[in-house]
């Protein structure tokens, strides 16, 4: 892996869309959560007037812009409503993507969801913060790693579990990640892999950096790709990203 900051022009020759990860990239990791009974209160971060700036440049430019994230699509229109105009964003880790105004869905998880999230909702512990409301994937916010969620989601042949530092993310094996919604994006705006930068920061943003041309991490301890942003100061990944690209173009 190299700097950023050794990347040039001609790395970017063939890209037509730049991919971003979310928490850590673009806006601050961590999500603040708190479920009393029937009532979940989350603190949703909006992108900074900066980025939005640089997403309008780039694409004036000519680049396709893809928030690919776990969180649910009401969230991310939240957290992106002044750039939606510019922006696709494929949410719960692949599982579909909206493009101005059209979803398009990616994976029907229905039957295998169904019948296991009563049995989570009753998982009684003091590190349990709260369920995030989503559509295809179940995500329950903890401060620390909850065995017995793993052994309910272990009993069940097709599912599994992602912790991700703060939360568990209970998805389809081999049919919910970042990688197969890349996919579904690159056919839907007919790109190939060699057309897609990726940027993430985790270890569930592996998959999805290894299925574009340029992959970057934010994290190297974490994820690996072509070149690495590093994490000291005082600016964002994704904004030392764009600010790179800008300035070669």
């Amino acid at each position: 892996m190299r700097p950023l900051e050794q990347m040039s022009k001609k790395n970017l020759v063939k890209i037509k869309m730049i991919v971003f990860d979310v928490d850590g990239v673009i806006v601050p990791r961590g999500t603040k959560i708190k479920q009393i009974g029937n009532t979940t209160t989350l603190n949703t971060k909006i992108i900074a007037d900066k980025q939005i700036e640089q997403i309008k440049k780039l694409y004036k430019k000519g680049f396709l812009i893809n928030i690919n994230s776990g969180r649910g699509l009401y969230m991310l229109q939240e957290m992106f409503r002044a750039i939606l105009p510019f922006v696709s964003l494929t949410y719960e880790n692949g599982s579909a993507t909206w493009y101005k105004g059209k979803i398009y869905q990616h994976i029907n998880s229905f039957e295998e969801t169904k019948d296991i999230f009563p049995k989570l909702k009753k998982v009684k512990n003091k590190n349990i913060k709260g369920f995030e409301p989503k559509e295809f994937i179940i995500t329950i916010h903890c401060e620390k790693e909850v065995k017995e969620i793993e052994k309910i989601v272990n009993k069940e042949k097709n599912l599994c579990t992602v912790w991700n530092g703060e939360a568990y993310d209970i998805l389809i094996k081999g049919k919910q990640n970042k990688a197969i919604g890349l996919r579904q994006i690159i056919k839907i705006f007919k790109l190939k892999k060699e057309n897609i930068l990726a940027i993430g920061d985790n270890f569930n943003d592996q998959e999805l950096l290894n299925e574009s041309g340029l992959p970057i991490t934010a994290d190297k301890n974490r994820a690996k790709g072509k070149f690495y942003v590093p994490l000291e100061g005082k600016f964002l990944p994704a904004d030392v990203l764009m600010q790179k690209i800008l300035s070669l173009y």
